[in-house]
């Protein structure tokens, strides 16, 4: 019994040991380190004046590291070439600034640091930290804040850089074209507002870009652009909007080739629509030609017969005050042949025109070789109209819902511009119910006319448009797939029937446009009224 005893008393000891050996090895949580990381010093320190070094250092408490570097540091004015800052891809208690560039005398420097700077363990950011120094014995210290906005878009842009360029002897509106701004911020991801500070008085231009390369030079094709009529002047009070809008790039010809027979393609940067084609070359007494969009290309195709003898030929491009003359060498290639296809698919909405397209520019239509048949085989009448630029065919004819309609082109029926002929076709297309649709009035306030009110998807892709030029009649939309919209309404201030963006060299601003931030949730069978206030 006393030896059970001692085994006993042996065995709890061990089991005691044992278990508190567990619990020291277990780990205690504990609450998650939410603290940023703190500066301990700068090396000079921050705000100094009479700057004349090349390297500056920040220390920190902790290890830190820099996220996203290239997108969140703005260091205003720009430098080129920019500056070295390390670290990059590890963790240091210190970040390196090494500048390149000649500095400018007398002049306030800042770098802005965003959200990049966390510390290594969790990713706790020291937000916004701005270090600032002067070539000159003092700081600049005025400041001007704002908002930027989409002119088109209901959704801002995220990281917009708002730029000052400085008005001096030197100063021309090119300069946005070619040098770098006197200050710049950014918007970054998560606002529409901006601040620029540090700055000196004086007479500035202002400028927000939306870049693609991020050199802080307006490049027209890609960027997107906002700008201050007038100059601002500092010091100022003023809140400054902006309004980013996407220029209508220059108008500039590609050289044109011969890319199939009797079809040379002219490629073009801006709009093409009014753009005059001429063949300076001798022609036969017979000769015709015809010009058609090329489908989803920044292309005209020129379409010619008869041949042409020689083995080039002098065109001349021109438009408004632009014109070049181009050669154009020609070479024996096959014609391309006469394709019909339906621009719809194969459900078509009672307002609807049945559309078709043609790889060849179609000359003339036949319509007593064209019969339409409902599901009953009933013959449905039509009219047709062609769009020679588009280089289509709207048949319209009386649709009912839930139908089936049934189009049938015999042979012969269409002609192309160099006498083809098409083989029978049979298309079928058919009509919901008018249940399965939901409809919309829209009833405007503070509308100036004449205004073009569209429904847009979240994205803002357009989905349906009308041209409303008074108050007269109502603003109704039938026929509406079911999904979400919202609505945009567009000022026709020169009414010309579209939208028309802005020009920073000619001044003008876009054309205005409200857009109501409510989402309208269109079902099926269903009709709603929606009162839209216009700004």
């Amino acid at each position: 019994m006393h030896r059970f005893l001692s085994n006993f008393c042996l065995l709890t000891l061990v089991c005691t040991v044992l278990f508190n050996c567990a619990n020291r090895g277990t780990p205690s949580g504990g609450e998650k380190d939410v603290t940023p990381p703190e500066i301990v010093r700068s090396v000079p320190e921050n705000n100094s004046i009479n700057f004349k070094g090349k390297e500056i250092r920040i220390y920190f408490d902790e290890y830190i590291k820099l996220n996203d570097i290239q997108k969140q540091l703005i260091v205003s004015p720009p430098m080129d070439p920019a500056p070295e800052i390390t670290p990059l891809g590890s963790a240091s208690k210190y970040i390196t600034i090494k500048i390149h560039d000649t500095l400018q005398e007398n002049t306030t420097y800042a770098f802005n640091f965003g959200t990049s700077i966390v510390d290594n363990n969790e990713g706790n950011p020291y937000p916004y930290y701005r270090y600032v120094f002067s070539t000159g014995n003092h700081i600049d210290s005025l400041s001007i804040n704002g908002f930027v906005k989409n002119a088109l878009e209901r959704t801002p842009d995220d990281f917009v850089s708002v730029m000052l360029y400085e008005v001096n002897d030197t100063f021309t509106d090119s300069i946005i074209y070619k040098q770098k701004p006197k200050y710049i911020t950014n918007t970054l991801d998560s606002t529409t507002t901006f601040k620029l500070e540090n700055l000196k008085a004086g007479k500035y231009l202002m400028i927000a870009l939306k870049e693609k390369n991020e050199d802080y030079i307006f490049q027209q094709k890609t960027d997107k652009i906002a700008f201050k009529k007038e100059f601002i002047t500092l010091p100022s009070d003023s809140v400054y909007e902006m309004n980013l809008f996407k220029e209508v790039t220059d108008f500039k010809p590609v050289r044109p080739s011969l890319v199939s027979g009797n079809k040379i393609a002219f490629g073009y940067e801006g709009e093409g629509e009014d753009m005059n084609i001429e063949i300076l070359s001798q022609t036969t007494s017979d000769f015709k030609s015809v010009i058609t969009k090329e489908v989803e290309k920044d292309t005209l195709n020129f379409w010619y017969k008869p041949n042409f003898e020689a083995d080039s030929v002098m065109v001349n491009v021109s438009k408004a005050d632009f014109t070049e003359t181009f050669k154009v060498n020609l070479r024996d290639l096959k014609k391309d042949t006469l394709i019909v296809k339906p621009i719809e698919g194969r459900s078509l909405k009672l307002q609807e025109d049945f559309q078709l397209q043609g790889t060849t520019p179609f000359a003339s239509m036949d319509e007593s070789k064209i019969t339409i048949l409902d599901k009953d085989s009933t013959n449905v009448s039509f009219t047709s109209r062609l769009d020679t630029f588009n280089n289509t065919y709207n048949l319209s004819f009386d649709k009912t819902e839930e139908n089936i309609y049934r189009i049938t082109l015999l042979p012969g029926a269409l002609t192309d511009f160099f006498e083809d002929r098409n083989d029978t076709l049979n298309f079928n297309v058919r009509t919901k119910a008018e249940i399965d649709y939901g409809e919309i009035r829209v009833n405007l306030q503070n509308a100036v006319y004449p205004v073009i009110v569209q429904l847009v998807d979240k994205k803002g892709e357009l989905e349906v448009e009308q041209y409303v030029e008074d108050a007269s009649k109502p603003i109704d939309f039938l026929s509406l797939n079911p999904g979400k919209y919202f609505i945009r309404v567009i000022f026709d201030t020169n009414k010309n029937g579209k939208y028309d963006s802005g020009n920073f060299l000619n001044k003008i601003q876009p054309e205005r446009v409200s857009h109501d931030s409510k989402e309208i949730d269109v079902r099926a069978y269903s009709e709603q009224i929606i009162t839209f206030t216009l700004q």
